[in-house]
């Protein structure tokens, strides 16, 4: 969700210049497919002129779509879109979930009914020739485009915990409000408007709201290792200490894998 602009404070946008943040606006319809692409060419940029591209954060998902050729279905155009969405509302959950079962039935399997916005996107696939049901799992490899060296910080569950309360205050208190109701004010995409406590932080009582964007985040932190204890080759970094010793066994361990002679075939 960083790299859309108008939230920086919910989104945690970092204060130094940083590719892919704050590039799209609100009404932007994004897309992994997209997003990949532009990821893609902010690194060979990089590589180009024989520097190193650090890429961090975000969900499991983009993270690999950054770093590895993913087989990613079609985006579809807004009308097409939009005519998905009015057929699974006139339809009503059960009988839209049965179209896509008659049209694939291997990504009905993997959905529930009442899941609107990926039985729609099963929908749309359909009719673009593709299917939810990648044709290839590439996403649990260890492929990569380039050389890539992958580190996941831990935290013990209470250091999280406290780090996740602590961020969210602060976020209060440095406006998050305001910002949160701003952005929906203003037109704004059916992914943009899935920013995590979003809605929660412009709709609900201070005291409420607080509460309900620590115990999201909570939840969204646990679903992230798990995400990140499947990639692999991953290097699992303690994070509860300072940034500046994190960083340096980090460089230690990258530099010395990239010492390592190649290995052979066999």
């Amino acid at each position: 969700m960083q790299v859309y602009s108008g939230l920086p404070i919910l989104t945690a946008q970092p204060q130094r210049p940083t590719r892919l943040v704050g590039v799209w606006s609100l009404s932007h319809t994004g897309s992994v497919a997209e997003y990949a692409r532009l990821a893609h060419a902010a690194v060979d940029q990089l590589t180009a002129v024989g520097k190193v591209a650090v890429v961090t954060g975000g969900t499991g998902l983009y993270l690999r779509a950054a770093l590895a050729e993913l087989d990613l279905p079609p985006a579809p155009t807004p009308e097409q879109r939009a005519r998905w969405e009015q057929v699974y509302d006139r339809l009503g959950p059960e009988r839209a979930y049965g179209v896509l079962v008659g049209r694939d039935p291997g990504a009905a399997a993997k959905l529930h009914a009442n899941d609107r916005r990926r039985v729609v996107r099963a929908l749309e696939l359909t009719e673009l020739e593709s299917s939810l049901r990648p044709r290839s799992d590439r996403l649990w490899t260890s492929e990569t485009r380039l050389p890539t060296a992958i580190f996941g910080l831990e935290l013990p569950p209470d250091v999280l915990t406290l780090r996740i309360e602590r961020r969210a205050l602060e976020m209060f208190e440095a406006g998050v409000v305001e910002e949160a109701r701003a952005a929906l004010r203003q037109p704004i995409s059916a992914t943009a408007v899935r920013a995590l406590g979003l809605r929660e932080v412009a709709e609900l009582q201070p005291e409420e709201a607080l509460a309900a964007l620590v115990r999201r985040t909570r939840r969204y932190a646990a679903y992230q290792r798990k995400w990140m204890r499947r990639i692999p080759d991953l290097v699992s970094v303690n994070a509860d200490r300072p940034a500046a010793e994190i960083a340096n066994e980090i460089v230690e361990v990258a530099s010395a894998r990239q010492r390592l002679p190649a290995r052979r075939a066999g």
